[in-house]
């Protein structure tokens, strides 16, 4: 698995990781819509909830945001969007 600081500064999106760490590197890249429509295709997949419960938290619908969360069973983090983007990657890419 590459390191954060590979995943992040790679110039195409990484399509051997799954959709979950997909969408994040597309977030990365400012594409909401395209990371939302990665994690939407594969609802149910507690990696994708996560990080669709974090792309509505990135949008302000917090209600939306915390179907998600539960669904992937988590709480809505009390850290920057930023961080919680480097939280899930990090846990994502050591898996």
């Amino acid at each position: 698995m590459p390191s954060l600081e590979a995943f992040q500064s790679a110039g195409s999106a990484p399509d051997d990781l799954g959709p979950a760490l997909e969408a994040l590197w597309w977030l990365r890249q400012g594409n909401w819509d395209q990371a939302h429509k990665c994690v939407q295709a594969h609802e149910g997949e507690a990696d994708c909830d996560w990080v669709h419960a974090h792309l509505h938290r990135q949008e302000g619908d917090l209600n939306n945001a915390n179907y998600w969360y539960r669904h992937a069973g988590k709480t809505m983090p009390d850290v920057s969007l930023d961080e919680e983007w480097r939280q899930i990657t990090t846990a994502m890419l050591s898996k």
